[in-house]
């Protein structure tokens, strides 16, 4: 009775095993199932590719007046910082996430550097008006001033990182990190305006600030990145991004109607 059973139940399945006896129906309700499986695939792969090298921004403008205050500190006071420069983490939905920086004073932002650059613009716009050389072609100069500069800094960090074997900081991260620049310079600007020896004291130490935070900084990501350490190699490449700051720094503070100079 069982091989009987399992006769009948060869004869009913066999017929539909067979691609021949396949409906049209059928045939594109099969394709149509692989088509959307391969593209479900292909966008996770990609969703997760994307978020490898970058964060939702949204996380980057999570700030209050606070945070704004004490990030402020570390940034243009980096010696005085007493705590810790690792971030901290959280889980989230079964991995280790990086709290947002409304929680976490380590933690980049963009809203700092946004409005540090926009300062730095008017600024340095406003330095021209007081000589009598202001004009809207002046200002569009300055502004592809900074953001080459803005651009060379994340070049910098980006491939002291590569070259380290450190490629998987998020992008946003680094062009976080290379937009505090403009913190000390709005400020060694606005100094400036109301004399330039206020200016030539305020750029060095700007430049010097820049270059702590900044070695502070990516000695954090190394560490949390890199599997293996080459003490003499690192310290090179992070006193390299330390003395770098000071041509760039000054560049982007000389206010002049060419911006190549």
């Amino acid at each position: 009775m069982l091989q009987r059973a399992l006769g009948s139940f060869r004869s009913s399945i066999i017929p539909f095993l067979d691609p021949d006896n396949w409906d049209l129906s059928l045939l594109l309700s099969i394709r149509h199932v692989e088509r959307f499986s391969f593209n479900f695939v292909s966008e996770l792969s990609l969703h997760k590719q994307i978020s490898r090298y970058f964060s939702d921004p949204q996380y980057y403008f999570q700030v209050n007046d606070q945070y704004v205050r004490n990030k402020l500190k570390v940034v243009l006071f980096p010696f005085l910082h007493r705590g810790h420069w690792t971030r901290i983490t959280e889980p989230v939905g079964g991995r280790l996430s990086y709290k947002p920086p409304i929680y976490d004073i380590n933690a980049p932002d963009l809203y700092i550097p946004f409005m540090a650059f926009g300062t730095y613009v008017v600024l340095a716009g406003f330095s021209l008006g007081l000589h009598g050389k202001f004009s809207p072609e002046a200002l569009n100069w300055l502004f592809i001033k900074g953001v080459v500069g803005w651009f060379l800094q994340v070049t910098l960090l980006k491939m002291t990182l590569f070259s380290l074997g450190s490629g998987e900081a998020p992008l946003l991260d680094i062009v976080a990190y290379a937009g505090y620049t403009f913190t000390g310079l709005s400020l060694a600007i606005l100094g400036r305006i109301f004399s330039s020896y206020v200016y030539y004291f305020l750029m060095p130490w700007t430049c010097l600030c820049m270059g702590i935070f900044l070695v502070k900084t990516m000695k954090r990501v190394l560490f949390a990145e890199v599997r293996s350490y080459d003490s003499s190699r690192h310290h090179y490449l992070l006193l390299f991004i330390a003395l770098a700051q000071f041509p760039l720094l000054i560049w982007l503070g000389n206010i002049t109607l060419n911006w190549l100079f």
